[in-house]
């Protein structure tokens, strides 16, 4: 399919921000500018740029938790015209690859909106289990290695 994952930097940071969800899914998301901006804030997040060949079609970030010391994806988005030709979802597994490698992750986290149904549907497919857990309105999902 051609989907890598790769770092934010001086080259592409700028197409990342640029990147858009349509109108209806926007609070979904928090920006990608914002995740950057976090991301330096938080020296334990990991912003990633999702690729299609050579063009910018997404973004990414994960870390571990401060607080719970846990891994969490924090960040999966789409550019609203990349969207339905299985991107997020070959990123998504790429990512949980990578995490699968990281020294002493045996599970990761993420949460999305309830109405995020096309999301929900994807994690489930990819294997995460609802916790019963809700932050900030969000539900939590749990995959096991």
């Amino acid at each position: 399919m051609g989907i890598t994952l790769r770092d934010v930097n001086r080259d592409n940071w700028e197409a990342v921000i640029q990147l858009e969800l349509p109108a209806d899914q926007k609070n979904f998301v928090a920006s990608n500018l914002y995740s950057l901006a976090e991301s330096r804030i938080y020296p334990s997040m990991v912003p990633l740029a999702i690729y299609h060949e050579e063009e910018s079609v997404g973004f990414c970030m994960y870390g571990r938790d401060d607080d719970d010391g846990n891994v969490w994806i924090y960040r999966l988005m789409i550019d609203g015209r990349h969207q339905r030709k299985g991107y997020g979802r070959a990123a998504m597994e790429l990512l949980v690859t990578r995490l699968r490698a990281l020294p002493d992750c045996r599970f990761v986290l993420i949460s999305w909106e309830p109405e995020n149904n096309a999301a929900g549907k994807l994690y489930e497919q990819l294997g995460f289990r609802l916790t019963g857990q809700v932050i900030e309105g969000e539900v939590v999902a749990r995959l096991d290695f």
